[in-house]
């Protein structure tokens, strides 16, 4: 009977000190969760924060590059020298116009030939006729017809210094009858495939070594190549102003210049 009136006691008293064993569970598993989500939150920020310095650091380390261009450039001579000379002659019948068209053209042939050419260096390049009908204020045809025929011979030949000071004594053409309408030289540089390969892997290098200078004024080191682009060839004049976008068809003087510019990107370390 004691016993029972002490567990009594016992629960009475938790009951009215609250501190009745169920009450300590719940209270010790609130503390246990509170615990859980302040370490939580606090690992969530941790992780947020080393996200977010990650993902500077990254694009830091993206905006981090250089670009630097290598040059490289050969001084050639041209090896093909491309002549053509047109000439004409306007009269009123064919025949006559012909006749002195086709004399203009055994004295341009006749030139070559003294200057040192081949027979199979030289063709013809064009023939034209054209007519013109002489008319008064009326508009009504006065006279006979003018024809003009026009004609053109070529020379081609890899003997670019012969056709160089021949060209410079063209003014005997003049003296033979040749009616000159137009004369022009091009000097081309064929062999440009055999120079790319040593040329590009010169202006990667010289690329390098800019970026590589770069990096040592800055205090810092030259990482991977990220993209590279290889510029036109351009060949012209060895005396004329550099050009990156010039094409590679020749020039007016037989002595040239092979230029190639590459663009790299490097990290920075």
């Amino acid at each position: 009977m004691t016993g029972d009136h002490d567990r009594w006691l016992l629960v009475y008293a938790d009951e009215r000190t609250g501190f009745h064993p169920m009450i300590h569970k719940l209270q010790d598993s609130r503390v246990v969760l509170l615990g859980a989500v302040a370490i939580f939150g606090v690992g969530l920020t941790t992780s947020g924060y080393a996200l977010g310095d990650g993902l500077r650091r990254s694009k830091m380390a993206e905006h981090r590059t250089v670009t630097v261009r290598g040059v490289s450039e050969r001084n050639v001579t041209a090896n093909l020298a491309t002549w053509t000379i047109a000439f004409s002659h306007q009269g009123t019948e064919l025949g006559p116009v012909q006749e002195s068209v086709d004399q203009q053209a055994r004295s341009v042939k006749a030139f070559f030939l003294r200057a040192g050419f081949r027979p199979g260096d030289i063709t013809d390049s064009n023939v034209d006729l054209s007519r013109e009908q002489p008319r008064d204020r009326d508009g009504k045809p006065v006279g006979p017809q003018k024809l003009t025929v026009s004609r053109s011979l070529q020379l081609r030949t890899n003997d670019v210094l012969r056709a160089r000071s021949a060209y410079t004594r063209q003014a005997e053409l003049l003296r033979d009858g040749v009616e000159l309408s137009g004369s022009n030289v091009t000097y081309s540089f064929t062999k440009l495939n055999d120079l790319k390969p040593e040329m590009i892997a010169e202006a990667t290098r010289n690329a390098r070594l800019s970026a590589e200078q770069f990096a040592r004024d800055s205090g810092v080191a030259v990482g991977r190549l990220k993209t590279a682009s290889q510029g036109y060839f351009s060949v012209g004049a060895r005396d004329g102003e550099d050009c990156d976008d010039c094409g590679s068809s020749g020039g007016s003087t037989p002595f040239q210049k092979v230029r190639v510019v590459t663009t790299i990107d490097y990290d920075l370390g």
